[in-house]
């Protein structure tokens, strides 16, 4: 099977900037991924590049295969993820256009297949740290480096979806102290983490969630606003993407690796 170094989940629209593209079907013991993995060479690296909603925008967030679309890339042998997503911010200090490097998550979601570890065989993984912090600094890094506003932690409260929050479920969350609000980011960077794969979320924040919408000139969050802002600021998300594709390396010791004690 063709290998690649490092995988990217995403928007369709990152097709456009990959030259050479080879698409590959994989089979896994889970169903089938959201579409077929993309594989380009970039910087010298082989990416891996996987729509999560598919290639349509045919998988809503809580009828995703994130078992499968894993286990595709493990299959490719991906050692490296970066999952970008669009994110509603739950803080005042978040503004639309900024990106937040999260480091914890809390899911408010069910029915979803959130670990590979289904029995006889059971481990019992930390999840103090969720994500990867060598990537993390990476992201980081390459946001500044490119002047791009970013929040360099950040915890994001996943929802069920497809609907968005209620005011009430919103200003709640928003007493918590979160800051980002989305509907993919759970369990797809855990499932990374029980398959000893690095993996990094950028949430590119679209707009207020509607928590915070107290001020009467600020209109609840529609979709069609949702992909306004997030198109006109996706040269900025690419650009970022491109960077950390250069400056992430291709061998690497991390923590990442021994996550179940496997080593793998």
């Amino acid at each position: 099977m063709k290998q690649a170094d490092i995988g990217i989940f995403g928007g369709s629209g990152f097709y456009a900037l990959l030259e050479n593209v080879e698409e590959v079907a994989i089979d896994t013991p889970y169903g089938a991924p959201s579409d077929q993995v993309a594989i380009a060479e970039i910087s010298g690296k082989k990416v891996a590049f996987l729509p999560r909603h598919g290639k349509q925008h045919q998988h809503p967030p809580h009828m995703i295969n994130y078992r499968a679309n894993l286990w595709a890339m493990k299959a490719l042998g991906v050692k490296q993820i970066i999952g970008p997503c669009a994110a509603g911010s739950l803080q005042p200090q978040v503004k639309p256009g900024d990106f937040v490097v999260v480091d914890q998550f809390v899911h408010r979601t069910w029915g979803r297949k959130d670990t590979f570890f289904d029995g006889p065989v059971t481990k019992h993984i930390s999840a103090a740290e969720p994500y990867c912090v060598r990537m993390r600094q990476q992201a980081i890094a390459s946001a500044q480096a490119l002047g791009i506003a970013v929040h360099e932690k950040g915890t994001v409260v996943t929802i069920q979806g497809p609907r968005f929050s209620t005011r009430a479920e919103s200003k709640e969350f928003s007493r918590n102290g979160w800051e980002v609000i989305n509907m993919t980011q759970y369990p797809e960077g855990w499932l990374a983490r029980e398959l000893e794969i690095c993996y990094v979320n950028i949430a590119l924040i679209t707009d207020y969630d509607v928590g915070l919408e107290d001020d009467s000139a600020i209109k609840p969050v529609t979709h069609e606003e949702v992909l306004k802002v997030f198109q006109s600021n996706n040269h900025k998300l690419k650009d970022l993407l491109f960077d950390m594709l250069k400056k992430l390396p291709k061998d690497f010791g991390c923590e990442c690796h021994h996550a179940t004690g496997s080593g793998h």
